[in-house]
């Protein structure tokens, strides 16, 4: 019998995570899943140990999505924790990889990311090779990204995933959004001029499979859709997908005196494409928000 190859998965119990041993297992790959309680019950994760535990070696590829969730109030205490949980454990990654026989290393890492990196950037379409922006959130990603592409110099091929707004039924954005405008209270953000770059979570997930298997993905790569759009328009097509009328703005300065630093980048514009998912040959199974929306709605 073939040996599978084995990959690790960081932040494998997430929304986001836990959907992809089993895209990953059809692909012929052997899951260890990386939890803090060293156990779980994703589906196709046949090994299970704690980050402490965990050991690179005997891992062709490793994918760390490890995380603490930003959308609460950029306190100081929790700026730690978003930094220690993003750039502590991906630093703390590749040294173990580091200390590892050159012959044992992984040879791919594909690493969490944001579109946050480009910080509030109005108009400007997006591409991977445009410099970071600035902000609390943009720095985060900046160093977030250095801690990962280090392991460039271990002889590694590494992708750093810069994730806009992933929708999906059961986690992300969509799940809240849909509460808040079925309730009939939802509508744009501000004055709804700012760029929203959005992904349907199966082609996040199917992204993620293709910068794993393809060396013609290499450093930062857009996870969004081709199609932003402006957050009155997302509003308005969100409302219309769920039959709620949208007809309550939330005032810019209401989100950053509820949500602080958070509320302040939910006004940040980010038109970002996927140019190099593009390049590599990636099919878009949701490219537009209808269809993504049509998906989760139906």
């Amino acid at each position: 019998m073939e040996t599978r190859r084995r990959i690790a998965i960081l932040g494998v119990t997430g929304f986001i995570g836990s959907g992809l041993p089993k895209l990953l297992a059809a692909d012929g790959w052997a899951c260890t899943g990386v939890s803090r309680s060293g156990g779980g019950d994703v589906e196709a994760v046949d090994r299970w140990v704690t980050p402490s535990d965990f050991d690179p070696a005997g891992h062709e590829a490793v994918i760390n999505l490890a995380g603490a969730p930003i959308d609460r109030r950029w306190t100081k205490k929790n700026v730690r924790i978003f930094r220690e949980s993003r750039v502590g454990v991906t630093d703390k990654l590749v040294h173990r990889i580091h200390d590892l026989p050159a012959a044992g290393r992984p040879n791919v890492l594909v690493n969490g990311s944001a579109i946050g990196f480009y910080g509030d950037r109005g108009d400007s379409v997006l591409e991977e090779h445009d410099h970071p922006g600035h902000g609390p959130l943009a720095d985060l990603c900046r160093d977030w990204e250095a801690a990962a592409l280090a392991g460039e110099s271990l002889g590694m091929r590494v992708v750093v995933l810069r994730t806009g707004i992933v929708l999906g039924r059961d986690g992300g954005a969509f799940p809240k959004l849909r509460s808040i405008f079925r309730l009939g209270i939802g509508g744009r953000l501000g004055k709804g001029r700012q760029w929203m770059s959005w992904i349907h979570v199966d082609d996040h997930r199917r992204a993620i499979l293709q910068a794993v298997r393809s060396p013609g993905l290499n450093e930062a790569v857009n996870l969004s859709a081709p199609e932003p759009e402006r957050n009155a328009a997302f509003t308005r097509e969100l409302a219309s997908a769920l039959h709620r009328p949208a007809i309550l703005p939330v005032p810019g300065i209401a989100l950053k005196l509820a949500l602080g630093g958070f509320g302040e980048t939910l006004l940040h514009s980010q038109r970002v494409v996927p140019a190099a998912l593009k390049a590599d040959g990636f099919t878009f199974r949701f490219p537009t928000l209808e269809s993504a929306l049509a998906d989760l709605t139906s």
